[in-house]
């Protein structure tokens, strides 16, 4: 009866699935990393191990994820991850940020409230704490769907009342140093969400509107115009804009002091206007007949009086360094209660008063004279109208620019000057400049970024005209109207919303704020209000710092690293650093890293309207978490990152290679025991230690790329070796090796050693990327004694091994490997012509010339098995019939003699020789017996 010599091959043996099946495999894992305390394990498991800290920008709770949160949640676990695993313990406490705006309006939707003033202030903070807590709990479950690792029982929450009292101290220390003031100023301000806004919280977009230029009749020009030439009835200042509805808060012209400017003559009137700027506004006005009289410096015009064109009010000229001559005419319509520069610029004049003619609803008020009532928009048509007919316009042309929108609503928005509570930037900008020279700016230019942004910003608006917020915790004096803001009165305020929460403060009455026996410090009497206003939402997020690191025993302050998008230079990173610095003196980071945004496939902004947009719960639904976490780790993050259904695809291809190549070595090591079958490197064979070298080498690229915290260092060169080095090459070879040599071989067990250590090795590179499938290798794969095989997590990523880096040997593999891709050509080539099928079919003959001959010679005996054919030659003489590639090389490939063996379907002219085994090779008949 004929023998079944399959039963006698070491075939591969796994429970390891082909087919990942994660959307179905990933949440039984979560469950069961939960009910084992993964984190916590982790976490002891590194107890002792020196500190390293990832503080965590806190998402709004007030919706779904989207893709850019899960980009950033899963960029921040793979950190968490590859630290722990690299000789840190590095807890991460996830967070929340839950109040602000955007929270209000949606819970107040949700709730059915229109108008907040319907509802008490404290019904209001109930709707929206139960509809922040029910997205947190939300949000929570997908950042925990994605594979995230983290205190997610204890996370911080800006609504807990001890980070509330600890915000109130971070504002009690800066108001005590003198940083926060309250002043009428122009601030940011959203009329449809009614209250000023902060720079973070304004974005730019195109907006139509109409360029004018308007005169201004010259009633006082100091004798100096009329001595050029000009008839003072008919002599004008020009200015531009193109927020029309603003003219009603102009009280001054102002000019730069260095600029020349000249008086203009045309038809019969004299215009005065910058020298570098008249020819274009005449050309805008299409005056092509002008004569200039002459040219004045700008500092020269300086308290010249001129005539506001529609209301009874005079418009001083002054003098200003902000004036630029990038466009317009030079003459600077300056209303002070709706611009910055025109404020600060009006402060050297006081003479001039600061008028705010438009309403928080933005309708223009008594102040605006016969406007009075209309809307900015319209105001905007009904001045142009009236500036027409009355001659005071010189010219008009209808635009489009980039003005400040509200990034809640999305509307345009006002430059308004209201009283409300600020921080003096200026008071420690120069602190806050110098220690981002400290910190590392991950990529490089974000220091640039930062420095200017903060060296350019203005004073910090603080507060908020709402309700659902932190209470912006000073008390008045109602005799006086003084404000009150003392240690005394910081501390007592920080108690109670350490034990009772914010809510207290529109719940107790203002006395209860106030220390026991407590009085004015300016007139002595002892009854108080409450300030209405609440902080600013970035105000809350920027004292995580000192509520989370600086608190929590188990952290530490400074962080070693955040980690936002891009646009938290101007939010997060900012307000984070002005606290520090105000409070402390120092940055609250160690470094700093950002990432862009996710875009489609064709580089286009994600959004519902183009239907362009996926869901990460979609992609986790289709393909994995895994999938998702392979993106974000593949991606160069810190430009624009794109997805789309074919990139997922791509990467769903890349992730079946690496788990086809983890399948292949767990099924040949089912009879391997690292502690009992391992070898010393000295009896591996010469393939063997090529691929540990390599292993070394990419070890060594992937530590650095991780240690950068550029992940697409190690996907693509892990991806690289598992289809090059290993699928393509080494695991090729070694079938013959694996399979057909008795189970307990040495040059088998040399085989399973250098796949143990290969395994093992890319599990660990693995884990902090693919954070489900790294552990169901872990699972299915054999360990030694000194491994923790619960978790991958609790072992240490892999070292470069102890084998001697040799150059000259790793060029001898290179010269092999360019010798075997000419014969698999030829091979490719020969089965095309059906000279045979397989490569085990094959005779090779290798036509080699010079150096190269001995150099073949030299490795005859591996290059069978390297090349997977049955027999080989090597000539010095003669010409092959395939041109090889490599110069000196050409390549005949013929049926290989002798008779196939059943069992290693080599060609041999052993098989038949042995009676027992008539259709083996000799070697297969040895190996049998």
């Amino acid at each position: 009866m004929p023998q079944d010599y399959n039963k006698t091959l070491n075939l591969p043996k796994t429970d390891f699935a082909m087919r990942a099946g994660l959307p179905k495999r990933e949440p039984e894992m979560l469950k069961k990393w939960e009910e084992e305390n993964r984190y916590q394990a982790l976490m002891k498991h590194n107890e002792g191990k020196p500190l390293f800290v990832l503080h965590d920008g806190p998402p709004y709770a007030n919706g779904d994820v989207h893709l850019g949160t899960a980009l950033n949640k899963t960029l921040k676990d793979i950190i968490i991850r590859y630290k722990n695993m690299s000789g840190f313990q590095a807890p991460y406490v996830p967070g929340w940020d839950t109040h602000g705006l955007p929270t209000e309006l949606k819970a107040r939707a949700r709730a059915g409230v229109g108008n907040s003033t319907t509802i008490s202030p404290v019904e209001l903070r109930k709707i929206c704490r139960d509809f922040a807590l029910g997205y947190l709990d939300d949000q929570r479950n997908q950042f925990k769907r994605l594979g995230a690792m983290g205190e997610w029982d204890n996370p911080y929450i800006t609504l807990k009342p001890e980070y509330e009292a600890k915000q109130i101290e971070v504002f009690g220390e800066m108001a005590l140093k003198g940083y926060i003031y309250k002043g009428l100023k122009p601030v940011y301000w959203c009329t449809d969400c009614g209250t000023a806004l902060a720079e973070a919280e304004v974005e730019y977009d195109k907006d139509p509107c109409f360029s004018i230029y308007v005169k201004f009749k010259v009633t006082d020009d100091q004798g100096k115009l009329t001595a050029m030439g000009a008839n003072l009835d008919e002599t004008y200042f020009v200015i531009w804009t193109t927020t029309t509805w603003t003219l009603p808060g102009n009280v001054a012209i102002c000019v730069g002091p260095r600029f020349d400017y000249c008086l203009i003559e045309a038809n019969g009137q004299y215009f005065v206007m910058a020298e570098a700027l008249y020819q274009s506004v005449m050309a805008e006005a299409g005056i092509e007949e002008y004569q200039v009289l002459g040219t004045i410096r700008g500092s020269e015009l300086e308290r010249m009086v001129t005539r506001h064109p529609f209301l009874d009010r005079d418009s001083l000229v002054i003098v200003g360094d902000h004036v630029t001559l990038e466009s317009g005419t030079g003459c600077v319509h300056t209303a002070p209660g709706h611009g910055v520069e025109d404020y600060v610029v009006c402060r050297n004049y006081p003479e001039l008063p600061i008028v705010v003619p438009v309403d928080d609803k933005g309708y223009l008020t008594d102040e605006a004279g016969q406007f009075a009532g209309l809307s900015t928009d319209e105001a905007n048509k009904a001045i142009g109208k009236h500036l027409e007919e009355t001659g005071a316009l010189f010219a008009a042309k209808r635009i489009v620019h980039d003005y400040p929108h509200c990034w809640r609503c999305k509307k345009p928005i006002l430059f308004r000057a209201t009283e409300q509570w600020f921080c003096s930037i200026d008071s420690f900008k120069n602190e806050a400049i110098e220690a981002i020279k400290g910190v590392e700016w991950i990529p490089a230019w974000g220091e640039d970024r930062i420095t200017s942004m903060v060296r350019d910003r203005a004073d910090w608006c603080i507060s908020r005209q709402r309700k659902w917020g932190v209470p912006i915790p000073i008390l008045y004096c109602k005799h006086c109207g003084k404000p009150i803001i003392t240690r005394e009165t910081v501390d007592t305020i920080a108690g109670i919303f350490r034990k009772e929460g914010s809510d207290s403060w529109f719940v107790r009455p203002a006395a209860d704020f106030a220390p026991e026996g407590f009085t004015c410090p300016e007139c002595g009497h002892n009854e108080f209000e409450k300030e209405k206003d609440i902080m600013d939402v970035w105000f809350d997020s920027g004292s995580s710092h000192a509520a989370v690191c600086a608190q929590r025993p188990y952290l530490k302050w400074p962080a070693d690293l955040y980690l936002e998008g891009a646009d938290q230079y101007r939010g997060w990173f900012q307000s984070s650093l002005l606290t520090s610095i105000a409070t402390t003196g120092k940055a609250p980071y160690k470094a700093v890293v950002t990432h862009g945004w996710v875009v489609d496939g064709n580089g286009e902004k994600m959004s519902k309207s183009l239907g362009n947009g996926i869901l990460p719960q979609e992609i986790v639904d289709k393909y994995g978490a895994d999938i998702l976490r392979l993106w974000v780790a593949s991606s160069d993050y810190h430009a624009d990152i794109r997805i789309s259904p074919n990139i997922l695809s791509q990467l769903s291809e890349v992730y079946r290679k690496i788990r086809n190549t983890a399948r292949f070595i767990l099924g040949n090591l089912s009879d391997f025991d690292p502690d009992q079958h391992q070898v010393d490197y000295d009896r591996l064979e010469p393939i063997d230690k090529w691929t540990l070298m390599r292993l070394d080498s990419l070890v060594g690229l992937v530590r650095d790329a991780y240690d950068h915290y550029e992940f697409h260092r190690v996907t693509h060169p892990i991806q690289n070796f598992c289809v090059v080095d290993m699928s393509n090459f080494y695991l090729d070879v070694l079938k013959d090796r694996l399979y057909v040599e008795k189970a307990d071989s040495p040059s088998r067990r040399a085989a399973q050693t250098t796949i143990y250590r290969v395994l093992d090795a890319m599990t660990r590179m693995l884990a902090p990327i693919l954070a489900f499938t790294s552990e169901e290798i872990w699972e299915h794969m054999p360990h030694s004694k000194a491994d923790n095989a619960q978790s991958v997590l609790l072992n240490d990523m892999p070292a470069p091994s102890q084998v001697a880096h040799d150059d000259e040997f790793l060029a001898r593999w290179e010269r092999i490997h360019a010798i075997r891709e000419d014969v698999k050509k030829a091979l490719e080539l020969a089965r095309n012509q059906k000279v045979v099928g397989s490569s085990l079919d094959a005779h090779v003959t290798l036509y080699c010339e010079g150096e190269l001959y001995d150099f073949a010679k030299s490795v005859e005996k591996e290059l069978p098995d390297i090349f997977i054919v049955s027999r080989l030659t090597i000539e010095k003489e003669g010409k092959g019939e395939f041109d090889a590639e490599m110069e000196g090389l050409s390549v005949t490939v013929d049926k290989a003699s002798g008779e196939k063996c059943e069992r290693c379907w080599a060609y041999s002219d052993t098989v038949g020789q042995d009676e027992k085994h008539p259709t083996l090779c000799a070697r297969c008949a040895a190996i049998v017996e």
